[in-house]
C-alpha cells in the first residue's frame, strides 16, 4: 500500500502556490529515510513572483509606524505559541528531532526572539540632531533596507527562520525566505501563520513570502534585481558563493556560516562539571550546531582522565526516534551528512583512537553514535574541518600559548570556551580567542539580547540582539539650514 505523499507549497503573496512549471523535490523523514512530502522545486517565475510581491508590499510595511509593526510581531508570536504542537510536529518530521526537546528547547526561545525583536522594533532610532556647521543641523535616519532574499539552513529550519524573518521585520523591510530542500515544512507552516495575523491586521500579504527549492532557487533569489539585502545561514562554500553572486549588483550581504568551536579545558577545571556540560554541548543536534563543542583541547596533566570521562559519557547519551523520551538528539539530516561524517571517521590518520562510538546506528534513518577521537594532531582534517555530526575531537596542551595557537589555527571564528576557575587566564583567553563568541565555563547558551556571529570563514554579520536588528537597516544623514 503506497501512502499519498503531503503536497507543501510555496507561499507567494498569500496565496500558496505549486511551482510554476510544476517540478517538486521529495521531502525525507530523516529519522526513517522515507519521503514524506513533496515540494516545489522553483525556478525563476517563482522567484519573481515572490520578489514582486514582497516589493508592492515594501511601502506600505516601510511606512508603518513602529508601533504598528511591533503589534504584528508580538501576534505572530502568540499565534506561534498557541500553535507550538503543530509546528513541534512539523519539525520533528522535517529534521527527526526528538519531541521533547524540541518543545522544550526551541518553541521557548523562538517565541522569546520574536517579542525581542517586537520591542526592538520601537527602538529604531538615530542620533541625536547636533549642529557641526554654522547654520546647518545635521540628524540621522536609520531605515529598513527593503526586500530581503533570505536562506535558511536544516539544523535548525524554524529557529533559524525566525532569525533572518523577525528583525528584518521588525525594522520595515519585507522578505522572500527560502528554507532548506530537506525541512520545507515548518516555514511553510509559518507562512500560513504569519499570513493568517497579516490578513487579520490588515497588512500586505507580500510582506512574507516562502519559496521553496533547491540550492539553484537560492542563487536566482541571491541574483535577483529587486533584494537590498541577501542573508544565509550555512555552509561556508555557500556563503562564498552568496558572496560572489550578490557583488555582482553590490547587494549587502549576511551571512552566518560554519564553526569549529575550541573548548579550551586547563588544569584547574572541575572535570565532572566540564565532561558533563561539553557532552550535552557537543552532541546536542547531532552534533549539526555551528557553535557545538565539538573540539576539545585539554591540558595534558588531565587528559588521559578527561577522555575517558568523556567517553563514558558518550556510550552512556542515547540517540533514536523522536517520541523517544530518553535520547538526546535524533538522526543527522539527510543521507548526505550521514555519507559525511562517516567518511571523517573512515578517514582517521593511524596515530586518532576512537575511544566512543565511530559507527552508524541501526539501518533505518541517518542515526549516528556519540563519538570521541583522541589522539590527534593539529593539522589533521578532521581538526581542521566542520563534521557538522555528534563527533567530539580530543587534543592536548602544554601551556596557555600552545592551547591559544590550537585554538585559533582554523579557518572559522564563530564561537569558543574556557574551562578554568582563574579568572585572570579566563580574561586573557577571552581576550585572545578570535571568535565571535567566548563563553567561559560553559557552552552554548544563547539569548535575544547578546549578538551571535563569527569572524573569518564563519562570515559576518550578527543575528539576535540590537546589532542583528541594525544589520537590517541603513543610515541616512540629513542636514537642513537654518536660514530657512
Amino acid at each position: 500500500m503506497t501512502t499519498e505523499l503531503r503536497r507543501l507549497r510555496n507561499y507567494i503573496d498569500g496565496e500558496f502556490r505549486d511551482a510554476a512549471d510544476g517540478r517538486t523535490t521529495e521531502v525525507v523523514n530523516p529519522a526513517t529515510g522515507e519521503p514524506y512530502a513533496t515540494a516545489p522545486l522553483s525556478g525563476p517565475a517563482d522567484v519573481d513572483a515572490a520578489m514582486a510581491a514582497a516589493e508592492a508590499a515594501f511601502p506600505a510595511w516601510r511606512d508603518l509606524v513602529p508601533g504598528e509593526r511591533q503589534k504584528v510581531l508580538l501576534k505572530i508570536a502568540d499565534a506561534f505559541e498557541a500553535r507550538a504542537e503543530e509546528l513541534i510536529a512539523a519539525e520533528s518530521e522535517n529534521t527527526g528531532k526528538p519531541i521533547g526537546l524540541t518543545r522544550d528547547e526551541e518553541i521557548p526561545p523562538m517565541i522569546d526572539q520574536i517579542r525581542f525583536f517586537a520591542g526592538a522594533a520601537r527602538m529604531l532610532e538615530g542620533r541625536s540632531a547636533g549642529e557641526y556647521m554654522d547654520g546647518l543641523t545635521s540628524i540621522i535616519r536609520r531605515e529598513p533596507i527593503g526586500v530581503c532574499a533570505q536562506v535558511a539552513p536544516w539544523n535548525y529550519p524554524m529557529m533559524m527562520a525566525v532569525w533572518k524573518f523577525a528583525p528584518a521585520l521588525a525594522a520595515g523591510n519585507t522578505v522572500v525566505i527560502k528554507p532548506s530542500d530537506t525541512t520545507p515544512a515548518s516555514t511553510v507552516l509559518f507562512a500560513e501563520i504569519i499570513g493568517g495575523v497579516l490578513a487579520e491586521l490588515g497588512h500586505p500579504q507580500g510582506v512574507f513570502n516562502v519559496v521553496c527549492g533547491d540550492r539553484e532557487t537560492g542563487r536566482l533569489m541571491v541574483e535577483h534585481s529587486v533584494p537590498a539585502m541577501a542573508s544565509i545561514t550555512g555552509s561556508v562554500r555557500a556563503g562564498m558563493q552568496v558572496a560572489e553572486s550578490a557583488s555582482k549588483d553590490l547587494k549587502r550581504v549576511h551571512l552566518e556560516l560554519g564553526g569549529k568551536a575550541p573548548v579550551v579545558v586547563f588544569e584547574d577545571s572541575d572535570i565532572s562539571k566540564a565532561v558533563e556540560d561539553i557532552s550535552v554541548a557537543g552532541f546536542f543536534n547531532a552534533g549539526q550546531d555551528c557553535t557545538a563543542a565539538t573540539r576539545v583541547l585539554v591540558h595534558e596533566s588531565i587528559h588521559d582522565e578527561f577522555v575517558s570521562a568523556l567517553a563514558k559519557a558518550a556510550s552512556e547519551t542515547k540517540t533514536g526516534a523522536p517520541d523517544d523520551e530518553d535520547v538526546l538528539f535524533g538522526p543527522l539530516n539527510n543521507a548526505n551528512q550521514l555519507a559525511q561524517v562517516t567518511g571523517f571517521i573512515d578517514r582517521l590518520p593511524a596515530h586518532a583512537k576512537v575511544e566512543a562510538g565511530g559507527h552508524r546506528v541501526g539501518d533505518k534513518g541517518y542515526f549516528y553514535a556519540p563519538t570521541v577521537v583522541s589522539g590527534l594532531k593539529q593539522d589533521d582534517e578532521i581538526v581542521q574541518h566542520e563534521v557538522f555530526g555528534p563527533v567530539i575531537t580530543v587534543q592536548s596542551f602544554s601551556d596557555e600559548a600552545q592551547a591559544l595557537s590550537y585554538a585559533n589555527g582554523v579557518e572559522y571564528a564563530l564561537a569558543s570556551s574556557v574551562w578554568t576557575k582563574d579568572h585572570a587566564r579566563a580574561m586573557r583567553m577571552s581576550k585572545a580567542l578570535d571568535f565571535g563568541c567566548v563563553w567561559i565555563n560553559t557552552h552554548i547558551p544563547l539569548v535575544a539580547e547578546m549578538p551571535h556571529g563569527g569572524f573569518k570563514k564563519s562570515g559576518y554579520g550578527k543575528d539576535l540582539s540590537a546589532y542583528g536588528f541594525e544589520d537590517y537597516t541603513r543610515i541616512k544623514h540629513v542636514m537642513t539650514s537654518l536660514d530657512g
